[in-house]
């Protein structure tokens, strides 16, 4: 796969993927929206932006690479580098294509503009949803046709006949009001079948995302698993490892050993996290005061 498919594929389940010194792309949820002119309906869907000023290694970008093609993290934040130097040669000259993500290139000023693909839908809830328009309904057109009636002269034999005449312009109403309620039953029915379509899609849409990153949890919990680890060292020795541990913790690191990785080397951390942006924080701070070679790991420990 190439690097603009890990990118695609991070984006339906984190709100930021950094690619290391180049920028990165942050979405944020929107909610449906209707054009009152158009009359067509907008599903939820994700807003991409790009921020040219993350440019940090953060690790979620090289470890999904490093999983999905049973290679290094070096190796990986290798091909990263290559292809960003590629991409700035590219940018000289003409734009960038990120996939289904969008387009990047070069204004007069030497800044990057990105333009997102609003064809992509990076939400998984509304997955494969479309845009629905729904034609108006000409209320005015048929109030105006049940209202002009003929001038009738009033006599005892075209009494009936101004019965009659009323029952029907009721019931043109009564109709007319049927009809429109008609349509919005319609409607619904075919925003309903359309969810349930999507439903479907989405329980048997398969996605090239790696066992090793974890899945997003809707429900919110006061103490939940420290899943975002700063990552000291790898050691193939167990006692190495350990040796490492101490050192850490005589430095007042909460420091732990977390087990081996797929190439069985013994993994030491400075700290666990429960939250993305505290690993951030704490990642930033030991590299500028302990080590520049600590990253950050993400894994659901049992």
């Amino acid at each position: 796969m190439t690097l603009t498919s890990y990118i695609n594929d991070l984006l339906y389940r984190y709100d930021c993927v950094i690619i290391p010194d180049f920028g990165g792309f942050v979405t944020n949820a929107i909610s449906a929206k209707v054009n009152h002119f158009s009359h067509t309906f907008y599903p939820p869907t994700k807003q991409i932006t790009f921020n040219s000023h993350l440019k940090n290694n953060d690790g979620l970008l090289a470890n999904h690479i490093a999983s999905s093609e049973n290679i290094s993290f070096e190796k990986a934040s290798k091909k990263i580098s290559e292809i960003v130097n590629s991409w700035n040669t590219q940018l000289k000259t003409e734009a960038v294509v990120i996939g289904k993500v969008g387009s990047l290139s070069l204004n007069k000023e030497k800044q990057l503009i990105f333009e997102p693909n609003t064809a992509s839908n990076y939400l998984i809830e509304t997955f494969g949803m479309n845009a629905l328009s729904s034609p108006a309904v000409k209320r005015l057109e048929y109030q105006k046709e049940a209202t002009i009636l003929a001038p009738v002269v009033v006599t005892k034999k075209s009494s009936n006949f101004l019965k009659y005449a009323a029952s029907v312009a009721i019931l043109f109403a009564v109709g007319t009001i049927g009809w429109n309620g008609y349509q919005n039953n319609q409607l619904q029915e075919q925003y309903t079948k359309q969810q349930s379509d999507v439903e479907k899609k989405i329980q048997s849409a398969t996605f090239v995302i790696g066992d090793p990153l974890p899945t997003i949890q809707l429900n919110v919990e006061k103490e939940g698993p420290k899943n975002f680890h700063i990552i000291a060292g790898a050691f193939e020795f167990p006692e190495n490892a350990e040796k490492k541990l101490r050192q850490l913790k005589a430095k007042g690191f909460d420091a732990e050993i977390i087990g081996k990785n797929r190439w069985g080397l013994t993994q030491v951390t400075y700290s666990s996290f429960r939250t993305r942006a505290e690993a951030y924080k704490s990642l930033e701070e030991i590299r500028s005061s302990h080590s520049e070679d600590a990253w950050m790991f993400i894994k659901k420990l049992q």
